[in-house]
Order: C-alpha cells, then structure tokens, then sequence
C-alpha cells in the first residue's frame, strides 16, 4: 500500500484511534485479513467470521509487526476502530486508488474472468507495474484488498468483479471506480439467484455503467459474439471498443484452430496491425480470453506484435483450472476443478476432446452450483454433450446433481458404457486408479463446494509414486 500513516487512515475510514501512543506511525506493508499474511508495516483488517473472529488474533499480529489492528472494538493493542470493518476497508480503498493516479481496469463475465484478468496481467506486466486481483478475490472484501496491494511505482490495477446480485458491481465500481471495463459473457453461472439471463446482463452492464465518457477517456470493452454483452454499449457514454470472432469486432480473431496438443492458435487483428498467436492454455475457449485481453492492451498503446508474443507466453496464474500435469507413465491430468457451471463444463469438454484425439479420455465431472430450476436440464445437456464428443468414459461424481449428468449421458446413448455414477471423490479415485492407462486424458471439474480437486491431486501423486503400470 501507498505509505499512509495511522492517523491519516482513523480520519480516511472515520475511526478512533485506540492504544496508538505515536499516530504519526505509518503503514507501509499490505492490507490483511489472514493473521498468516501480515509483514512489518501491515495494517490488519479483524473481520468476524462464521467460525473465526479476527480480533482474537489482534496481539498476534502487532507482535508479527502490523502496525495496527483495523478493528470493531478496542483490542488492547494499536488500533483504529470504525463501526464497520467492511465499509471502512472499501473507503480506505477509494481513498488510496484516487490517489494512485494508476490506470485502473475492471472486468466481469459469466465465465473466464480469472483467466481473462491472468491475461490481462501478464500482458500489461510487460508496458508497466501491474497489480491485479489474485486468484478469484473479486467481492467486496477482496476487491479493496487487491486495490490496497497497489504502491506508488503501480501503473496498471486490474480488478476482477463478481456479482451475486443487482447493485454488487456498482457497489464495487464505486469502491475502485475503473477507466476501462471489459465485459466477458452473459452466461448461466449463478442463474439461480438472479432468476434469469436478462437478470445476469443487468447486473454485468453497471461495469459500463460506471465508465467516465470517452472525452474523459472512458472505454468500454464488449464482446461482440454475445449478443447481450454488445448490446450494453446503450447502457455507457465511455468509448465503445468490440472484440470476438466477429467481423465487425475491432479486435478479432482469424484461423483459429487448435493445435494436436489442444491449444488454441489463430491471427490477431487490432486496428494498429496484426499478428500470429499460439497460446500455452489449453482449449479454444481461451481465443475469447486472449481478445478480450488483446483489447485492454490495444486500449493503453500496446502493438499488435508486442500484444501476440504476451498472449502466445502467458501462462495459467490460478491454480486448479486446467491444470494440466503429464505423468511419467503418460496420463494427463487436467485439473479445472476450482468451479463450474454449464459454459465453462461445455468449454472444458471441447478440450478434453482436442487434447485427447488418438488417446482415451475421461470426464470426472460433479454438481454445477446455483442453477435453480435449471439445475436438471443443465447437468443433462453436459451428460449428453460428454457423449456426442465422443468421451470414453463419464464419471458422474457425488449426489443428485451428478445421477443427472450420467442419466444424460445414458439418455444420449452411452447405455452405461460409457458412463458410470460413484458417490465421492474417494470412489472415482479408486476407479481410476484401477481402470486408467498410459496415455489416457483425465478432465476433472465441478462447482468449487464439491472438492473434486482432490481426485486431481490423488491421481498426480499416483502418477509421481509410480503405482500405475503399463497394461
């Protein structure tokens, strides 16, 4: 963070200062709410949680070296005390962002918005200091906590933005309000709690909202291939900048095609020129992501060649989606467990499928959370479709949700060949175990709360152990 001292903080947030013999003391280090994160210099925020409350760990972490406690109520030790800890962290946000002066860019989406702000990072990375969100820390607390990661040398800030509902991005824009806003997809992730699609485009568009207008050097950034993205350039007075596959787009793509490997390569076409890019990530759904990042880059000045050789080096920052470990007897393993819902299943299939051309692939596939009534026609389609690509073999994991992605498998025509239904992780890994051989292609995926992660990393460490012979 921006050096600031504590006093300047207790008047930013509105809080008393307690137990702070100096307020003159600055805080240097970063922003925390995890007691295992705080350096000299930190400024920890005591958030009370379901199972853990943070101003229990408040002696810890100033013995650690923080600086003070952000807190709810006096702790005996350095720290400032506002009413509530979340609000004071996202106006201390606001706060250390205008000062910045950084460029800052927010993006949202239904799918690919952690592999799309990778991209973005590691592209921008080249012109200028970059902070970015990491992992998927896109909601109201680790926003502001990404923002306040930002120092005086930060020239570009790329926030991810998640929505549960309509008003959180607006909530968040005000937080960290961005120059340029890149808008993904509208998809049927968290379809459930928003009750629809034109829910979803709703909630999504307050990103363009909440752009400054194009004299003032807002832009706006949509994709042209999804109609309810584009249609959100009546909804911004920002520039409006379109990138996809599509012929009108001002950033596109041309000849994709994907390599034996699986990996996406195609031509780039920006309004400054135009340049080859094959990708290290795996699966042509990663074109959209690569265009979309393209379209930031091209925005803040950066040539076509030098925007092709980013994308064609970037590589998977957040664990756990498509991972993919090749194991010394030559079973792939593709870890894209950390979360799911019917876009990015029917993305991870289609790779699945390119990966394993000439080689036995299996999909371990469990529950997509928050789908509402869709819930059943959703995880049928992804059963059916692991069957018209041809999948060797499906394996449904966990409880109702999963029976409906093997039934849709065996509706399709698998006849329970190629599908099979087990209880947990621990049952898939012992029939993988026993079933798997060289050279086989191993998906596994599920929404986040499955856990299905751990038969990803049960088959590495069999692979590593040496347990699986040639057969």
């Amino acid at each position: 963070m921006i050096a600031l001292s504590l006093a300047e903080i207790a008047a930013v947030v509105g809080g008393q200062t307690h137990d702070i013999p100096d307020p003159s003391v600055q805080v240097t280090g970063p922003v925390v709410r995890d007691s295992r994160e705080v350096v000299p210099g930190s400024l920890f925020a005591a958030f009370v949680g379901e199972r853990v409350d943070g101003h229990d760990y408040a002696a810890q972490v100033v013995a650690a070296g923080a600086a003070a406690v952000l807190a709810s109520r006096p702790v005996g030790v350095p720290a400032i005390v506002v009413e509530d800890v979340q609000t004071a962290l996202g106006a201390l946000a606001r706060h250390v962002v205008r000062r910045l002066g950084a460029t800052l860019v927010a993006l949202t989406g239904s799918a690919g918005k952690t592999s799309t702000k990778d991209l973005i990072a590691q592209v921008l990375q080249r012109k200028a200091p970059t902070v970015f969100t990491p992992g998927s820390l896109n909601n109201e607390i680790g926003l502001p906590l990404t923002a306040l990661s930002a120092t005086e040398e930060t020239k570009f800030l790329v926030l991810e933005m998640g929505a549960r509902g309509i008003g959180h991005i607006r909530y968040l824009t005000g937080l960290t309000p961005p120059r340029i806003g890149l808008v993904l997809n509208v998809g049927t992730a968290h379809i459930g709690e928003f009750g629809g699609r034109e829910q979803i485009a709703q909630a999504k568009g307050e990103l363009v909202e909440a752009l400054p207008p194009a004299d003032e050097g807002g832009a706006a950034l949509l994709n042209a291939d999804d109609p309810l993205v584009r249609a959100m350039a009546s909804r911004t007075k920002a520039k409006v900048v379109l990138f996809g596959e599509s012929a009108e787009a001002d950033v596109r793509a041309e000849n994709v095609r994907l390599t034996d490997s699986g990996q996406p390569a195609f031509r780039l076409h920006t309004p400054s020129g135009a340049a080859d890019v094959t990708m290290r990530l795996y699966g042509e759904h990663h074109v959209s992501n690569a265009l979309a990042a393209a379209a930031v880059a091209h925005e803040l000045g950066m040539s076509a060649e030098e925007i092709a050789t980013a994308l064609s080096e970037a590589g998977s920052l957040s664990r756990w989606r498509m991972e993919v470990t090749e194991r010394p007897d030559g079973v792939t393993i593709v870890n894209d467990a950390y979360n799911a819902n019917p876009e990015s299943m029917r993305a991870a299939l289609r790779a699945l499928a390119a990966m394993g051309k000439g080689r036995r692939t299996w999909a371990v596939l469990g529950k997509m959370a928050e789908l509402g009534d869709e819930a059943l026609a959703e995880h049928d389609a992804v059963g059916r479709l692991a069957v018209r690509l041809n999948v060797s073999k499906l394996v449904a994991v966990g409880g109702i949700e999963a029976s409906w992605l093997q039934l849709g498998a065996y509706n399709e025509g698998s006849w329970g060949e190629e599908s099979v239904h087990v209880s947990d992780a621990q049952a898939a890994i012992d029939l993988l175990r026993s079933e798997l051989r060289p050279g086989d292609v191993v998906l596994v995926k599920a929404s986040r709360s499955v856990g299905l992660e751990s038969v990803a990393q049960a088959l590495v460490e069999t692979g590593a152990e040496g347990e699986v012979a040639a057969r």
